[in-house]
C-alpha cells in the first residue's frame, strides 16, 4: 500500500517506501522544485529554451518546464532567444557519461547540473522515474532505444545488484565540484 494514502502502489523506492500514482507524481513535481531551486537553474522571468525530439525524457521535461513556467512567472520558447537552455539528461544519462569520460586519460569534462546556460532539470532522477511518470501523466512519446556498449551495460547491472550506485556517482561528482 501507499506509504501516504493506503491505495496501491506503482513504485517503491530502495527504502520501500511505496507511492502511488497521484503520491508518485506529487512527488516528482515537488523534486522538480527542489532540483530547480538546489542548484540555481532558473528565476522568475527567464527564458527557457528546450528542443522536444519526442522521446520519454524530453516529453516530461516539457511538461515539468511548461509547470515550472507557470507557477514562477518564466518563458518557455524554441528558439534561440533563451537565456537558459534545459536539457534532459537524467542520472542514467550523467551516469553513463561520466563513467565513459572517467575511462579517458586527462578527462577534465564537468558534470555539474548548471553549465553555463545549460540546465538540467532532471539530474537527480533516474529512467525508470521519468518514463512512469511520462506514463501516469498519459504524455505521448516515441520508444527510442539506445544501444549500450560494455561499460554502460556493466553500470546498469551493478545498479540492480546494489540499487543506488548511480545516485552516488552523481553525488560523487556535485561533491567533487563542490554543488553538495
Amino acid at each position: 500500500m501507499c506509504n501516504q494514502c493506503e491505495t496501491n502502489p506503482v513504485y517503491e523506492f530502495t527504502n520501500q517506501r511505496k507511492l502511488c500514482k497521484s503520491c508518485f507524481v506529487r512527488y516528482f513535481q515537488k523534486k522538480i522544485f527542489y532540483v530547480i531551486r538546489k542548484f540555481k537553474m532558473a528565476h522568475s522571468g527567464d527564458m527557457i529554451g528546450y528542443k522536444n525530439n519526442k522521446g520519454f525524457r524530453d516529453v516530461v521535461l516539457e511538461d515539468v518546464l511548461k509547470m515550472f513556467a507557470e507557477k514562477a512567472n518564466a518563458n518557455l520558447i524554441k528558439s534561440s532567444k533563451a537565456n537558459k537552455i534545459a536539457i534532459s539528461s537524467t542520472l542514467d544519462s550523467e551516469t553513463d557519461e561520466i563513467t565513459h569520460e572517467l575511462m579517458k586519460e586527462n578527462s577534465k569534462m564537468k558534470f555539474a547540473p548548471v553549465e553555463k546556460n545549460i540546465i538540467k532539470p532532471l539530474y537527480l532522477f533516474l529512467d525508470e522515474e521519468v518514463l512512469l511518470y511520462a506514463k501516469i501523466r498519459k504524455l505521448k512519446f516515441k520508444e527510442i532505444k539506445n544501444k549500450k556498449d560494455k561499460i554502460s551495460l556493466f553500470i546498469d547491472e551493478l545498479e540492480e545488484k546494489h540499487p543506488e550506485i548511480k545516485r552516488a556517482i552523481v553525488n560523487g561528482i556535485l561533491k567533487m565540484e563542490n554543488l553538495r
